[in-house]
């Protein structure tokens, strides 16, 4: 196993709901969740990162084998009335477990607003039901505030990619403190092999690098992932399949794929936060 491999994690989050800017497949079937699962345990990919915002992610996961696994799940309070705790005591339901490797608040912001809440992940941590308790950044404004209150975390997941790199002094900051760090979003949701043609105007910034990038063919979705393991700084890099044949080929071409050109990319920030896409 490549040290390439070795740094992946999958994201599940197609397996709850459909998700994606170039997905044309829907949510993936649950027969092919099983064998996408059986075939990156086999490959040594042991990092399953899921949410109670993704849909029956969670569920879909539960109905498997998930012995070999380290599972991260996220909590999202905002317009739930449960707590971190009963959130948590559902997923652990769904997912058939014990207990999570990581718990992560989807919305940082949520626990700067109330530290307490912060305490009791401690104690979630304290009892055995989580071994590391961190936060799912989404914009480089959130950070800041969590570590001025002492909020240390033992995870976080980020966005990075080949156009992206805002979190990158943070991430290289809180690795050489122990914390471990994610990556997500290596495809940009799938932007880096849209149909130029169909993008929106919104994307112009961004379509000359892109249709550049695209000459790699085949081998681009190697290359993109590639050029996040190969970042000392970066424990797992989280991506998403749809079927096994596209993580099949991710893992073959992540194994021999050359590397991308490094340049210096400045792309309008708005097309890095897909939450600011148009709908």
């Amino acid at each position: 196993m490549t040290n390439s491999i070795s740094k992946i994690g999958l994201g599940t989050v197609q397996f709850g709901i459909p998700y994606g800017i170039s997905n044309k497949q829907g949510q993936t079937e649950e027969s092919e969740v099983s064998l996408i699962l059986n075939y990156a345990r086999e490959f040594g990919i042991n990092i399953l990162d899921t949410a109670s915002a993704y849909g029956t992610s969670e569920q879909v996961l539960g109905k498997n084998d998930l012995s070999g696994f380290k599972i991260v799940s996220k909590f999202l309070l905002h317009n739930s009335k449960k707590s971190i705790s009963q959130q948590l005591h559902d997923s652990l339901t769904y997912l058939k477990s014990q207990s999570l490797y990581g718990y992560m608040s989807h919305r940082p912001m949520e626990i700067v607003s109330n530290p307490k809440l912060w305490e009791e992940l401690i104690q979630l941590k304290t009892q055995g039901f989580i071994k590391k308790i961190g936060f799912s950044f989404n914009e480089i404004h959130e950070v800041e505030p969590v570590l001025s209150l002492g909020l240390i975390p033992d995870i976080i997941q980020v966005p990075y990619n080949y156009f992206d790199n805002r979190f990158e002094s943070y991430m290289k900051a809180l690795n050489q403190n122990g914390c471990e760090i994610h990556t997500r979003s290596a495809f940009l949701q799938g932007l880096f092999f849209s149909e130029l043609n169909n993008l929106n105007a919104f994307f112009n910034d961004a379509k000359p690098i892109i249709q550049e990038l695209q000459k790699y063919g085949s081998s681009l979705a190697g290359m993109l992932l590639k050029y996040c393991t190969d970042k000392f700084f970066i424990d797992k890099v989280i991506f998403g399949v749809n079927t096994l044949s596209q993580l099949k080929n991710n893992i073959k071409d992540i194994s021999v794929t050359n590397k991308l050109p490094l340049q210096k990319i400045s792309i309008n920030e708005s097309i890095l936060i897909p939450s600011q896409w148009p709908k």
